[in-house]
């Protein structure tokens, strides 16, 4: 079997990504938008069943699934879904001296993340997830 095209094309992947969500965040680096993306993740994936978000990973483009499932404790408590505010505070935690985070990074991150995953993947995947889960991303 041939390496597959999203492990051959991985890091371009990324880099694409990455760019992209830098330009919409008006961050002046690539480090900025890597943090909040990371933020971004470990919020949502604390709100979710293991099995949810293993659903939810498989469906990313292959770095943003490792930052996904990254120094990830599955032993903690899943926390539940609150308001978008709250959320966007929690996202801001990381790293918080040097988190540079928009004050909606969540909708910033999942507007451009839409772009890079099969549209019919990410609506499929999320309609098997909680209500909550899916309202994250609106």
């Amino acid at each position: 079997m041939p390496l597959p095209r999203e492990y051959q094309r991985a890091s371009d992947d990324f880099y694409s990504f990455v760019t992209e969500l830098r330009d919409l965040s008006n961050f002046g680096s690539s480090h900025q938008t890597y943090t909040m993306v990371q933020g971004v993740f470990r919020t949502y994936r604390s709100r979710l069943e293991i099995t949810d978000a293993i659903k939810f990973a498989n469906i990313l483009p292959a770095v943003l699934r490792a930052i996904f499932v990254a120094d990830w404790d599955t032993s903690e408590s899943i926390k539940p879904f609150g308001d978008s505010i709250s959320m966007n505070a929690e996202v801001k935690q990381l790293r918080a001296e040097h988190n540079f985070s928009t004050e909606h990074a969540i909708k910033d991150v999942g507007v451009v993340l839409r772009k890079h995953i099969d549209e019919q993947s990410w609506n499929s995947v999320l309609s098997e997830l909680p209500i909550e889960a899916q309202l994250f991303w609106q």
